[in-house]
């Protein structure tokens, strides 16, 4: 008992030294030049990616999950992808002028960011958080999920250890050493700590989303795939494939069942089988589905991150050379459908439909059932079809004709590098879009005069019902008024735009 007591008042000691510290750190580097911070994001951008091999096979080695060349892919994109795409996104001075409204606005960084890393994606996560958080001029104390504290904590030092050699102040990186949940809710109750970056298990996202601090979170996917009878099937059967099997499914826009248009389904099933995938016989399935979840429907850890392989071998199933993912026939969605749920491992479900009717409605019921607002995949050929549908989806990212896995995050889709993907509010979070460095800042305006209240006399009040007296004007009044007060200052219009 002393000894777990001595544990936890060593992890809120170290919390609170390590949020003063970066608070230090931060206000002198909010001072910093453009010039200065892309200098030490790209310090930051290259070390990381030269150690993504010896990171990956860290976190593989600690956490037991996943592939460490996918793992490897990972870190190469946070470092590299994500740092280009925000690279040459203003978030220093001035960031936007508007000549019509005479504004110009400012950006400002948040200050000290608390940041969850996950097990699944722990040192990707970690330097996907870190440069969205420099690239703002914030600092960062990241709490790393105990059983991937160690590999986490080697990726922090190596990017504080590049940041300062390129000018950053000592402490404006921190890393909890993962000991006790009684550090990480300290750190984020800490008057330090300005927002919350969390990424992680639904109770840590919880914490977070309850500790009094502006917090961006996360839900969970449960990502449905609707493969349309217009769709390319080959490209489709390739793409489901290789999305499942990537790191063994660990990253949380996976898809989670296949949803097949009744008159291709059988020709997908065939060519999803060419590419790896293997068809569960009935006597397994429920073998299979109480290794990966407990009775009251939670994922079990040790399913979470292992390949096809590993998990025949648990159930004592027999599995074809070259297999890569398990598939499960999908009768349903819910409770009573165990393969319906989300699942971190190298499991889909499947199921056929016929129509784009009905397999809308079988989305919609995957994503109710755990994933609402996070993402969903199309695979169509019909533009038409894939609108129509997309406006009914509760996703906030809708893939189309791509993996998911790698398209939510913006590696083979246009959206925004992220390893952190918003679900909106109705999946619990602040927004839907993919978290980058432009949701660290916030926007500082400056407005000049555009229009002039004119004060009635008594002798003529107002009547009760009249229009407000601020005028409403057109951009050539707004034009001629900004002109007028210009010149009553001396100053030509134009001047200091």
């Amino acid at each position: 008992m002393n000894g777990d007591l001595d544990k936890d008042l060593k992890a809120i000691q170290q919390a609170r030294r390590l949020a003063e510290r970066c608070r230090v750190a931060q206000r002198e580097f909010a001072t910093a030049s453009p010039e200065r911070v892309e200098a030490v994001c790209d310090a930051v951008s290259r070390a990381a990616f030269k150690e993504a091999r010896r990171l990956a096979e860290m976190a593989n080695a600690e956490t037991g999950y996943g592939v460490v060349d996918h793992k490897v892919v990972k870190n190469e994109f946070a470092a590299r992808n994500v740092w280009d795409s925000i690279r040459k996104v203003p978030t220093v001075g001035v960031i936007e002028r508007d000549e019509r409204r005479k504004m110009v606005v400012l950006a400002e960084p948040m200050g000290v960011v608390a940041a969850l890393t996950p097990s699944t994606n722990p040192t990707s996560t970690a330097i996907f958080k870190t440069l969205i958080a420099l690239k703002g001029r914030n600092g960062i104390v990241l709490s790393p999920h105990p059983s991937a504290a160690k590999c986490t904590a080697e990726a922090v030092a190596i990017m504080s250890a590049a940041a300062e050699a390129a000018g950053a102040p000592s402490g404006l990186l921190g890393c909890l050493d993962g000991s006790s949940y009684a550090g990480t809710q300290e750190l984020l109750k800490h008057y330090a700590v300005n927002v919350i970056l969390a990424t992680g298990g639904g109770p840590m996202v919880r914490a977070a989303h309850s500790a009094g601090k502006p917090a961006y979170g996360v839900g969970p996917g449960n990502v449905p795939a609707w493969v349309d009878r217009s769709a390319d099937i080959p490209k489709a059967a390739r793409d489901l494939v290789s999305s499942k099997s990537f790191d063994c499914s660990l990253i949380c826009a996976t898809e989670q069942a296949v949803i097949a248009d009744q008159p291709i389904a059988a020709e997908l099933r065939r060519l999803m089988e060419l590419e790896g995938a293997y068809w569960v016989p009935e006597s397994y399935l429920a073998p299979l589905a109480a290794l990966l979840f407990h009775p009251d429907g939670s994922i079990k850890t040790r399913s979470v991150g292992q390949t096809a392989v590993a998990l025949a071998r648990a159930i004592g199933m027999e599995l074809p050379e070259g297999k890569r993912v398990l598939v499960a026939p999908l009768e349903g969605v819910g409770k009573e459908h165990p393969f319906s749920r989300e699942k971190l491992t190298s499991v889909l479900g499947f199921a056929a439909v016929d129509g784009a009717q009905r397999g809308l409605e079988m989305c919609i019921q995957m994503l109710r059932f755990g994933g609402d607002g996070h993402s969903a995949v199309i695979h169509s050929r019909d533009s038409d079809q894939v609108e129509q549908m997309a406006a009914h989806l509760p996703a906030f990212r809708i893939i189309v004709n791509s993996m998911s896995t790698l398209g939510s995050v913006g590696y083979t889709c246009g959206f925004a590098p992220s390893l952190t993907l918003g679900t909106g509010g109705i999946g619990g979070a602040i927004v839907g879009d993919n978290i980058t460095a432009t949701h660290l800042i916030n926007r500082k305006r400056v407005a000049w005069e555009i229009a002039q209240w004119e004060q009635q006399s008594a002798s003529q009040p107002a009547a009760m019902s009249a229009p407000s007296s601020l005028k409403a004007s057109g951009d050539a009044e707004i034009d001629d008024i900004v002109a007028r007060v210009l010149a009553r200052l001396g100053r030509p219009a134009g001047a200091d735009r």
